[in-house]
């Protein structure tokens, strides 16, 4: 059974949430500076703690009104931004259409989502999202790995080793078909709910 959201704001959870906000302006600040190891290891703390909140918040009754907003909210601003700010650099391996794929799908699930919840719909995550960002923060460290790469040797044009070179192209192409998949995937759902509804 689904638990009924609280009016708390302090607790375990928010607090993880909101460091993960603070971290990922933290990651927004070191990319351009070219801090390509730091940026990578605070986004990896940061996308951790996403895991971690929601864990918490489920095994503690925990789950707060603010929670399911600013989660979500905090979850997209950590995954767009980075993309936004990979694609500005040169051969990161995320273009910059693939930012706009991204930061469209997100939008678009955001809205999908205040319609169906406003219906009184469930609309929790899928399976296809949770693989999706999974996907999309392998692809943010293999292209920060491949930036410290260019970096140490150099050049923006040197040879990644084929390990790298593989990991940075497989990731981002399953990070982008995972976006578009997951994202269709919520409008089909959404249709099937409100359609429901309204029958």
């Amino acid at each position: 059974m689904a638990q009924v959201p609280s009016n708390t704001i302090l607790n375990v959870p928010n607090a993880l949430t909101t460091a993960r906000f603070v971290l990922s302006v933290v990651v927004f600040v070191l990319i351009p500076l070219q801090q390509y190891t730091a940026a990578m290891i605070v986004f990896v703390i940061a996308a951790s703690t996403d895991w971690i909140d929601g864990w918490w918040a489920r095994k503690y009754g925990q789950v707060t009104k603010l929670g399911r907003i600013f989660d979500p909210f905090v979850d997209k601003i950590i995954i767009c931004g980075t993309f936004i700010f990979l694609a500005a650099e040169t051969n990161s391996g995320v273009a910059p259409w693939m930012a706009v794929v991204v930061m469209g799908r997100e939008m678009l699930v955001t809205a999908i989502r205040s319609v169906v919840e406003q219906q009184g719909g469930d609309f929790s995550a899928q399976l296809a999202g949770k693989l999706k960002m999974v996907f999309q923060c392998v692809a943010v460290v293999a292209s920060l790995m491949a930036l410290k790469h260019f970096q140490d040797a150099g050049s923006r044009d040197a040879a990644l080793p084929n390990w790298l070179f593989w990991t940075l192209r497989v990731s981002v192409w399953l990070a982008v078909i995972s976006t578009v998949y997951s994202g269709l995937e919520y409008v089909v759902a959404a249709a099937r709910i409100l359609g429901k509804q309204g029958s």
